[in-house]
């Protein structure tokens, strides 16, 4: 009769159980954590977050092909430019720099004390597609009404690691022979903010004067450990699917280079004298851990660096540009570059 019992139990659809109504927690000999937790939502968030937060996705979601992801990514941008028009409005021009293919972002207008200025982009996308040349532009260069050059850096696996970095420094010692250090920032949003670290060290490798700031928007500084966060979160926070324990996150993009090489991994890099440094994230972000890490790494390193954490968002929510703590955040990250470029 147990035995019955058991099977009928299994047998039940996921779909028919009832939720966990308790929280649960057990520690493995290794240390290892198995947990359930119940998580509401904080009251401080806006309506809109509350209902960016309660879209379902599958837990059993399975990535897309790499084909599939690029073109995903790519309509998405395209429809961005359009849809971004009436908050942000600004112009979006394909071109070529130092040989590497580029987007300038113009805005409406520019303020003539800002026309010498260029802010440097480097996208998201997991170094695999482009899930922000648009995205993480358009609004920057409408509010600091500065120019914006987003750079469309060769893409892993076909290119690992230093390809993003090779064609970002091309990119950026072109931009020298026509702007100052002092009128020029790098910034990015996931992907991009860990090559945005990448690039900083490598510069200061080359001899090569440091922008005048740098943007780490949810990044990671540790391609050897990403830490606690990415264990527990996906893209979307805490629904959807996670990698499992064990997957070697990033590992077309280190391709056979030592994961603990300094310009790789810059927590493992002599930091000091990088630029002024704006660090974001969020409390249900899959790079949370990563981002904060670094954080101490730059202030450990005698570097000016703020951090700005949001409750209970996910990954790069700021890519979900109409909710007010995505405005909140595209203020903030225009706000310090304009503090700081001259």
């Amino acid at each position: 009769m147990r035995r019955l019992l058991l099977i009928l139990i299994l047998a039940i659809p996921l779909s028919a159980q009832q939720p966990p109504q308790s929280d649960t927690a057990i520690v493995d000999p290794d240390g290892t954590t198995r947990v359930t937790r119940i998580v509401p939502l904080p009251g401080v968030l806006s309506d809109e977050a509350k209902k960016y937060l309660s879209r379902p996705y599958s837990d059993s979601e399975k990535p897309a092909s790499k084909e599939d992801n690029r073109a995903h990514a790519h309509a998405w941008q395209d429809q961005l430019a359009k849809d971004m028009q009436q908050m942000y409005p600004a112009k979006v021009e394909n071109g070529t720099i130092a040989g590497v293919p580029v987007k300038f972002i113009t805005p409406a207008f520019i303020a003539p004390e800002k026309k010498d200025r260029i802010l440097i982009n480097v996208h998201g996308g997991g170094f695999q597609a482009d899930w922000g040349s648009c995205a993480e532009t358009i609004p920057v260069a409408s509010l600091t009404k500065t120019k914006v050059v987003a750079i469309l850096y060769r893409l892993s696996p076909e290119n690992p690691f230093p390809a993003a970095v090779n064609d970002t420094v091309a990119v950026y010692k072109e931009l020298l022979k026509t702007h100052r250090p002092d009128q020029m920032a790098l910034y990015g949003t996931s992907a991009g903010a860990i090559l945005t670290g990448e690039v900083a060290v490598k510069l200061k490798q080359l001899g090569l004067p440091e922008p005048a700031a740098l943007g780490i928007f949810s990044g990671n500084g540790d391609m050897n450990d990403f830490g606690d966060s990415i264990a527990i979160y996906g893209l979307h926070g805490l629904s959807g699917s996670i990698e499992p324990p064990g997957t070697k996150h990033g590992a077309d993009y280190v391709g056979t280079t030592d994961p603990k090489d300094p310009v790789l991994s810059p927590i493992y890099a002599d930091l000091k004298g990088l630029p002024p440094t704006l660090f974001l994230t969020s409390t249900r972000d899959l790079l949370l851990s990563g981002t904060v890490r670094l954080h101490k790494a730059f202030l450990h390193a005698g570097v000016s660096a703020e951090l700005v954490v949001w409750d209970a968002l996910p990954h790069a929510f700021w890519n979900e540009f109409k909710m007010p703590e995505s405005i909140e955040a595209h203020h903030m990250m225009a706000d310090f570059f304009d503090r700081h470029l001259k």
